[in-house]
């Protein structure tokens, strides 16, 4: 069984799920039964035990108006690729009693197509055009719980929350975006719960992949275009420069090695580049053009904790005050802390979450902190570039201040490591 798929092939589905139900009203009640939810489920049941749902009935349903529903198709980069998913999972659910759902990252069901005597049932569960299936609103379900844990999630009878969804199954796979690397969606393929067959985990899988290509092409053609458009001014252009899109997507490069993706720029503040170090960005249609602003390529920088967390770089005539986020300052903190070392992507989920099964949301965030801070942080493992000199102010009160702002953003492993620094750190 994978780690994901709720089953195995030749499992006895009736008894399965029988077992099940009965596991999920102990567990849920407080008392002892043999078997015990699987890890990815028990962390989901704690989450929505904690939010104050109840299990024995139908939890609120917030279900989006039609406009609603239609703007927010609009805006969704799936609607390039809806009838993609379509052609690789509809007609499978159409025949095989099952329906296929697409929702945004906000958990609300976008598209819905499938098999019509199960869209009435889900119907009846809300589980419809505009409802939300998010964990705060409808329990332990994949949806939800594919977009908490950043993963593919197969969910079998009892192991749902609510007691109304226990004759269901649900297998949901995040969808990202290539351009940026944010979870932008999630599809699922849901049905009767004794109907499961222990293929859909790849079936789902295969859907996502095809997709996620079908956006990357798309991207590929909108470089192509920005290109084609900037190539006049290109032409003239004397020394290193990089004409990229507005998510830092390298479109052209003249004077240095091609590179795939940096920093996204903007106009108050330099990004570092690999081989150029710091670089002042020009606004273009679609795009901008980056340029060196400087004849080192060391980078100076201050993560200042004496306040709220910020970074300010160091240039040759100015500097950049760049805010952090309590999380990006977590993950930054950790990369000082280990030095030259480095740290893998599990070793960094178990210091800020304090478990090593959060490797996917880590390196979303390591994705959005690079936009923010530009190209400093290197993989495999991850650390700080060579040619970063990163320092830190602790402001007047020193190591304890710095200890007590820490505590109000860290998870568990990191305020442990913290309390096991040198006292000369």
């Amino acid at each position: 069984m994978g780690s994901f798929d709720a089953i195995t092939p030749g499992t006895d589905l009736p008894r399965y799920a029988r077992e099940l139900v009965r596991m999920h009203d102990a567990v849920i009640s407080g008392s002892r039964f043999p078997m015990q939810p699987r890890t990815v489920v028990a962390r989901s049941w704690s989450r929505v035990l904690a939010a104050g749902l109840s299990p024995d009935r139908a939890n609120t349903r917030a279900v989006l108006t039609l406009q609603d529903i239609e703007q927010r198709r609009h805006r969704s980069p799936l609607h390039h690729v809806i009838d993609d998913l379509s052609r690789v999972l509809a007609a499978v659910a159409d025949s095989s009693q099952m329906i296929m759902v697409v929702t945004d990252a906000d958990g609300a069901i976008l598209w819905r197509s499938g098999d019509a005597k199960v869209r009435r049932h889900a119907d009846d569960l809300g589980f419809r055009e505009g409802a939300t299936w998010t964990e705060n609103t409808v329990g332990t379900n994949a949806i939800g719980t594919a977009l908490v844990e950043a993963v593919p999630v197969q969910l079998f009878s009892g192991e749902h929350f609510e007691q109304s969804q226990h004759p269901w199954y649900c297998t949901a796979a995040p969808i990202h975006d290539p351009r940026t690397g944010e979870l932008i969606g999630v599809v699922d393929i849901s049905g009767p719960a004794l109907t499961l067959h222990p293929a859909l985990t790849a079936l789902v899988s295969a859907a996502v992949e095809i997709a996620e290509g079908q956006l990357l092409h798309r991207q590929h053609e909108r470089l192509r275009r920005l290109r084609e458009t900037a190539m006049p001014m290109l032409a003239s252009l004397t020394g290193p420069a990089l004409l990229i899109d507005d998510h830092g997507w390298v479109a052209h490069s003249t004077g240095l090695s091609p590179t795939g993706r940096i920093a996204i720029p903007n106009t108050e503040r330099a990004v570092h580049v690999p081989g150029l170090g710091l670089c002042t960005a020009e606004a273009l249609l679609d795009g901008w053009l980056v340029r060196p602003c400087a004849t080192t390529t060391r980078i100076r920088m201050t993560l200042d904790l004496s306040g709220p967390p910020v970074v300010i770089t160091t240039g040759d005539e100015n500097d950049w005050r760049t805010p952090l986020s309590p999380r990006h300052t977590e993950i930054l903190l950790v990369l000082h802390l280990r030095g030259r070392r480095g740290a893998s992507v599990t070793e960094l989920s178990t210091a800020v979450h304090g478990d090593p099964d959060h490797a996917v949301a880590i390196r979303a965030e390591l994705s959005r902190m690079r936009r923010i801070l530009g190209s400093l942080v290197q993989s495999r493992p991850y650390r700080l570039s060579d040619s970063v000199e990163l320092t830190l102010d602790l402001g007047d009160a020193g190591r304890l201040c710095e200890c007590a702002f820490v505590r109000t953003i860290a998870g568990p492993s990191l305020r442990n490591l913290i309390d096991h620094l040198p006292t000369n750190w």
